[in-house]
């Protein structure tokens, strides 16, 4: 108890679940299973009326299914009944011919068959027949056609019964139910979390060193319930997804394995909690299929769990331990659990919970603008500023003119792409941002600046601006930055009173004479 103590942790608690123990809660009244622990399903056929007549139809299968100690007693009736009739029909043979009335059978008188005298005679005879024994003291002379076809029919008559006992008992013996009594489920089936989600866990064992070929798990739940049109079905049968869509399901059965049934929205068990476990009333069939690596054939193993045998909060202990050279399976632990921290609400409440307490966030609605206002601005913009370019372009060489056109390009690309700050809307017209910043003068070298042409920085339009203010205020002939808040600022490289004194003096000259 140490040991597993310090393995596992001081909270956890050991729980043997044999059912030989007693415990002091009150058990609760046992009810009708619907399939035992052992896989025989509890179910009877009654009133079947003149369907019985199908069972002689298929006498072979009827004969398989029959328990050990009516097959042995149709093996043994079967034969001494076919014995008894033939030998009798031997010494009625013998008979009719007058070979009883010859005791002594003399040399002139040739009998049916030799040495038949009473009817222990003729079943011995039968019997040697039978048997291919042939001792060589009885045989049937060519004097007796009666007898030969009597023997013929004998010999036809017993490899058919032959074939049909001797097959029947064949094939009960090699039926592998027996082989599964060698594959072991744990007594009861837990509750718990693994990977973060809530599970339905049982265990799966092999106890032969064969294999289970192909071996693969399906569970049903059986509860009944009512439709909503009010129809009740009893023992209503739902499937438990055990990784069928992952592949889990196909087990490589070598070791213990623990079966995992996901509790889901879409498992039966979603609003299944710790206290409602105590009021439900189901079953689950467990059904393990395979091939015996053996003999080939196909094996069932089956086994239930009620409400009561499912345990809340508990994990099973592990079986699988290292050894020198090999792993070794401790079988004496195979069906005890221990306590884990789980918590007792179900998976619905749980999702319920955990919705209140991380609400979505509400979307931040944008604050609409006047589009009248906003297109207004845009028109005496781009306007203004189109008139001023193409007079201060006119003016330059050729050469000259087409570096301004590139960089007056740039700068209507600019503004196109000049993204709104927060919580405004930008104009569709040209695409201008609607925040402008007025230039400040005194963010001007004093170099620069003309008494004439003073540069300034707009200010933010303001929504509520009147039409003839906006109109008042003419744009500067150089715009030395335009704010956006996503794009970088586009600089407009005119920066002096007129564009000719930014000129070069060859230059100068060279416009001079044009």
């Amino acid at each position: 108890m140490s040991a597993l103590r310090r393995k596992f942790g001081e909270d956890y608690q050991v729980v043997n679940t044999n059912r030989s123990m007693t415990f002091s809660a009150p058990a609760k009244r046992k009810r009708q299973r619907f399939v035992e622990k052992n896989g025989r399903c509890n179910v009877q056929h009654g009133n079947l009326g003149g369907e019985t007549s199908r069972y002689i139809s298929d006498l072979f299968t009827t004969l398989v299914d029959l328990k050990w100690r009516w097959n042995l007693l149709i093996f043994i009736l079967t034969y001494t009944v076919a014995w008894l009739v033939m030998a009798s029909m031997w010494w009625v043979i013998a008979y009719i011919r007058g070979d009883l009335s010859h005791g002594g059978h003399d040399s002139s008188y040739t009998p049916c068959v030799a040495n038949v005298y009473n009817f222990p005679s003729a079943f011995l005879f039968f019997i040697e027949t039978e048997a291919t024994i042939g001792y060589g003291y009885r045989y049937i002379t060519e004097k007796c056609p009666e007898g030969i076809i009597l023997f013929l029919f004998q010999s036809l008559l017993g490899s058919i019964v032959d074939a049909f006992l001797i097959g029947c008992m064949f094939i009960k013996m090699s039926q592998p139910k027996k082989r599964a009594e060698t594959l072991m489920f744990s007594q009861d089936a837990v509750i718990s979390q693994r990977d973060g989600k809530l599970c339905l866990m049982f265990r799966v064992g092999n106890l032969r060193n064969s294999h289970m070929v192909s071996a693969q798990i399906r569970c049903k739940l059986i509860k009944s319930r009512q439709t909503p049109e009010g129809e009740f079905l009893p023992l209503d049968q739902c499937e438990l997804d055990v990784g069928f869509g992952t592949g889990a399901d196909q087990l490589f059965l070598v070791s213990p394995l623990t079966i995992c049934h996901e509790i889901n929205p879409k498992s039966p068990f979603f609003d299944l909690s710790q206290r409602s476990l105590m009021n439900e009333q189901f079953e689950i069939v467990v059904i393990l299929e395979g091939i015996v690596e053996t003999t080939g054939m196909t094996c069932q193993a089956r086994t239930s769990y009620t409400e009561d045998e499912v345990l809340w909060g508990h994990r099973f202990l592990p079986v699988m331990s290292l050894e020198e050279g090999f792993f070794r399976v401790d079988y004496s632990q195979f069906h005890n659990t221990f306590e884990v921290p789980t918590p007792p609400y179900s998976v619905k409440e749980q999702e319920e919970k955990s919705s209140l307490t991380s609400p979505n966030p509400l979307p931040v609605a944008a604050t609409p603008s006047s589009p009248s206002r906003c297109s207004r601005r845009e028109r005496l913009l781009s306007a203004d500023f189109a008139d001023h370019g193409e007079e201060q372009t006119s003016r330059l060489p050729r050469k000259l003119q087409r570096m301004s056109s590139t960089k007056e390009e740039f700068f209507r690309k600019g503004l196109r792409t000049g993204a709104a700050l927060p919580g405004e809307r930008a104009c569709s017209t040209g695409d201008l941002p609607l925040s402008i910043q007025r230039l400040r003068s005194s963010s001007i070298p004093a170099a620069r600046q003309g008494p004439a042409e003073e540069q300034v920085q707009l200010l933010a339009l303001d929504g509520d601006l009147e039409e003839g203010e906006v109109e008042r205020h003419r744009l500067p002939r150089v715009l030395s930055t335009i704010t956006a808040p996503n794009p970088p600022s586009v600089q407009i490289p005119y920066a002096g009173g007129r564009p000719e004194d930014n000129l070069p003096a060859k230059l100068r000259r060279m416009n001079a004479d044009r």
